[in-house]
Protein backbone atom coordinates (compact mmCIF):
# COMPACT_ATOMS: atom_id res chain seq x y z
CA UNK A 1 0.00 0.00 0.00
CA UNK A 2 1.37 3.49 -1.16
CA UNK A 3 2.18 5.59 1.98
CA UNK A 4 -0.41 8.76 2.51
CA UNK A 5 1.16 12.22 1.64
CA UNK A 6 1.90 14.20 4.80
CA UNK A 7 0.64 16.98 3.45
CA UNK A 8 -2.21 18.10 0.46
CA UNK A 9 -1.45 21.22 -0.68
CA UNK A 10 -4.80 23.06 -1.34
CA UNK A 11 -4.63 24.44 -4.66
CA UNK A 12 -6.75 26.96 -6.64
CA UNK A 13 -7.04 28.92 -9.22
CA UNK A 14 -3.90 31.20 -10.22
CA UNK A 15 -5.93 34.12 -10.15
CA UNK A 16 -6.96 33.48 -6.44
CA UNK A 17 -3.50 32.81 -4.59
CA UNK A 18 -4.06 33.38 -1.06
CA UNK A 19 -2.14 36.52 0.57
CA UNK A 20 -0.79 36.41 4.38
CA UNK A 21 -3.85 38.39 5.56
CA UNK A 22 -6.09 35.39 3.62
CA UNK A 23 -4.04 32.37 6.01
CA UNK A 24 -4.48 34.81 9.61
CA UNK A 25 -7.98 34.63 8.85
CA UNK A 26 -8.08 31.03 7.83
CA UNK A 27 -9.12 28.34 9.67
CA UNK A 28 -8.57 24.51 9.98
CA UNK A 29 -8.99 23.18 13.40
CA UNK A 30 -6.28 20.65 14.41
CA UNK A 31 -4.33 21.29 11.22
CA UNK A 32 -0.69 23.05 10.34
CA UNK A 33 -0.77 25.43 7.26
CA UNK A 34 1.76 27.28 5.44
CA UNK A 35 1.32 29.43 2.27
CA UNK A 36 3.88 28.82 0.05
CA UNK A 37 4.25 30.94 -3.23
CA UNK A 38 0.36 31.95 -2.31
CA UNK A 39 -0.55 28.62 -2.44
CA UNK A 40 -2.33 27.29 0.90
CA UNK A 41 -0.61 23.67 2.57
CA UNK A 42 -2.24 21.50 4.87
CA UNK A 43 -0.59 19.30 7.14
CA UNK A 44 -1.65 16.89 9.95
CA UNK A 45 -0.69 17.54 13.59
CA UNK A 46 2.91 16.24 14.65
CA UNK A 47 3.27 13.07 16.42
CA UNK A 48 4.10 12.67 19.95
CA UNK A 49 8.12 12.01 19.71
CA UNK A 50 8.01 15.35 17.71
CA UNK A 51 6.40 17.03 20.01
CA UNK A 52 8.88 15.77 22.53
CA UNK A 53 11.99 16.77 20.32
CA UNK A 54 11.12 20.11 19.26
CA UNK A 55 10.10 20.92 23.01
CA UNK A 56 13.65 19.57 24.50
CA UNK A 57 15.13 21.58 22.00
CA UNK A 58 13.13 24.63 22.32
CA UNK A 59 13.40 24.74 25.97
CA UNK A 60 17.64 23.73 26.08
CA UNK A 61 17.28 27.35 23.32
CA UNK A 62 14.60 29.49 25.61
CA UNK A 63 17.39 29.00 28.73
CA UNK A 64 19.74 30.23 25.99
CA UNK A 65 18.03 33.54 24.75
CA UNK A 66 16.94 34.53 28.36
CA UNK A 67 20.41 33.80 30.13
CA UNK A 68 22.44 35.75 27.70
CA UNK A 69 19.63 37.99 26.02
CA UNK A 70 20.71 37.05 22.73
CA UNK A 71 17.21 37.11 21.11
CA UNK A 72 13.69 35.49 21.17
CA UNK A 73 12.60 31.95 20.72
CA UNK A 74 9.30 31.29 18.72
CA UNK A 75 7.37 28.59 19.46
CA UNK A 76 6.39 25.83 16.92
CA UNK A 77 4.25 27.37 14.27
CA UNK A 78 4.88 30.77 14.64
CA UNK A 79 4.64 32.26 10.46
CA UNK A 80 7.44 34.13 8.70
CA UNK A 81 6.64 35.64 6.06
CA UNK A 82 9.31 35.17 3.76
CA UNK A 83 8.07 36.94 0.62
CA UNK A 84 5.24 38.91 -0.95
CA UNK A 85 3.64 39.01 -4.40
CA UNK A 86 2.95 36.32 -4.18
CA UNK A 87 2.70 34.96 -0.36
CA UNK A 88 4.78 32.91 1.73
CA UNK A 89 4.45 32.38 4.82
CA UNK A 90 6.69 29.41 6.55
CA UNK A 91 5.91 27.72 10.17
CA UNK A 92 9.58 25.94 11.64
CA UNK A 93 9.16 24.03 14.65
CA UNK A 94 11.44 26.34 16.18
CA UNK A 95 12.50 29.62 15.73
CA UNK A 96 15.51 32.06 16.73
CA UNK A 97 15.54 35.82 15.99
CA UNK A 98 18.21 38.01 17.23
CA UNK A 99 17.75 40.91 19.79
CA UNK A 100 18.52 43.18 17.41
CA UNK A 101 15.92 42.04 14.78
CA UNK A 102 12.93 41.24 17.30
CA UNK A 103 9.95 42.50 16.22
CA UNK A 104 8.32 44.62 19.15
CA UNK A 105 6.12 42.41 21.60
CA UNK A 106 2.67 44.13 20.23
CA UNK A 107 3.62 42.91 16.39
CA UNK A 108 0.26 40.62 15.71
CA UNK A 109 0.26 39.06 12.27
CA UNK A 110 3.31 37.45 10.93
CA UNK A 111 6.25 39.10 11.33
CA UNK A 112 7.82 39.97 7.86
CA UNK A 113 11.19 38.64 8.03
CA UNK A 114 13.47 35.26 8.07
CA UNK A 115 13.97 33.45 11.46
CA UNK A 116 17.92 33.96 11.98
CA UNK A 117 17.81 30.31 12.99
CA UNK A 118 15.28 27.58 11.63
CA UNK A 119 14.44 24.67 13.31
CA UNK A 120 12.37 21.80 11.62
CA UNK A 121 12.08 18.33 13.21
CA UNK A 122 11.16 15.48 10.77
CA UNK A 123 8.10 13.57 11.58
CA UNK A 124 8.41 9.71 9.83
CA UNK A 125 5.92 10.65 7.03
CA UNK A 126 7.96 14.10 5.78
CA UNK A 127 9.52 13.54 2.30
CA UNK A 128 13.00 14.65 1.95
CA UNK A 129 11.86 16.77 -0.87
CA UNK A 130 9.41 18.87 0.98
CA UNK A 131 12.24 19.64 3.58
CA UNK A 132 14.53 20.82 1.24
CA UNK A 133 12.48 23.33 -0.20
CA UNK A 134 11.70 24.65 3.06
CA UNK A 135 15.44 24.83 3.76
CA UNK A 136 15.86 26.57 0.31
CA UNK A 137 12.80 28.76 1.40
CA UNK A 138 14.44 29.84 5.11
CA UNK A 139 18.45 30.01 3.42
CA UNK A 140 16.57 32.84 0.32
CA UNK A 141 14.79 34.76 2.67
CA UNK A 142 18.00 35.64 4.79
CA UNK A 143 18.06 32.78 7.82
CA UNK A 144 21.66 32.24 8.66
CA UNK A 145 21.09 28.54 10.13
CA UNK A 146 18.70 25.29 9.44
CA UNK A 147 19.17 22.70 11.84
CA UNK A 148 16.97 19.67 10.21
CA UNK A 149 16.81 17.04 13.32
CA UNK A 150 15.76 13.61 12.23
CA UNK A 151 14.71 12.10 15.53
CA UNK A 152 14.30 8.29 13.68
CA UNK A 153 17.72 8.47 12.57
CA UNK A 154 19.65 10.15 15.67
CA UNK A 155 21.10 12.64 13.96
CA UNK A 156 20.70 16.39 12.61
CA UNK A 157 21.78 18.45 9.26
CA UNK A 158 22.98 21.74 9.27
CA UNK A 159 22.39 24.17 6.54
CA UNK A 160 24.14 27.41 6.50
CA UNK A 161 23.27 30.35 4.61
CA UNK A 162 27.13 30.20 3.05
CA UNK A 163 26.14 27.17 1.75
CA UNK A 164 27.96 24.55 3.41
CA UNK A 165 26.84 21.78 5.57
CA UNK A 166 27.20 19.31 8.41
CA UNK A 167 25.80 16.55 9.82
CA UNK A 168 25.52 15.79 13.47
CA UNK A 169 24.89 12.69 15.17
CA UNK A 170 23.74 11.47 18.14
CA UNK A 171 26.85 11.51 20.34
CA UNK A 172 27.61 14.85 19.02
CA UNK A 173 26.20 18.20 19.55
CA UNK A 174 24.41 21.46 17.87
CA UNK A 175 26.58 23.90 17.54
CA UNK A 176 25.43 27.69 17.94
CA UNK A 177 28.44 28.94 15.79
CA UNK A 178 28.72 32.64 15.41
CA UNK A 179 24.70 33.35 15.91
CA UNK A 180 24.51 31.34 19.35
CA UNK A 181 27.99 32.08 20.74
CA UNK A 182 28.56 29.44 23.17
CA UNK A 183 25.25 27.59 22.48
CA UNK A 184 25.87 24.08 22.41
CA UNK A 185 23.17 21.04 22.85
CA UNK A 186 23.93 17.23 22.71
CA UNK A 187 21.86 16.05 19.76
CA UNK A 188 20.97 12.64 22.35
CA UNK A 189 20.13 14.89 25.03
CA UNK A 190 16.79 16.22 23.08
CA UNK A 191 16.10 12.83 21.38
Amino acid sequence: MPAEPSYVPVMSPPASLMTADDLLRTRFPDKRTELVRGVLVVREPAGSRHGLVTMNLGAELAVYGKQTGAGGVYAAETGFKLASDPDTVRAPDIAFVTRERLPPPSTTGYPALAPDLAVEVLSPGERPGEVLAKVADWLSAGTKLVWVVDPERRLARVYRHDGSEAIVTANSALDGEDLLPGFSCSLASIL
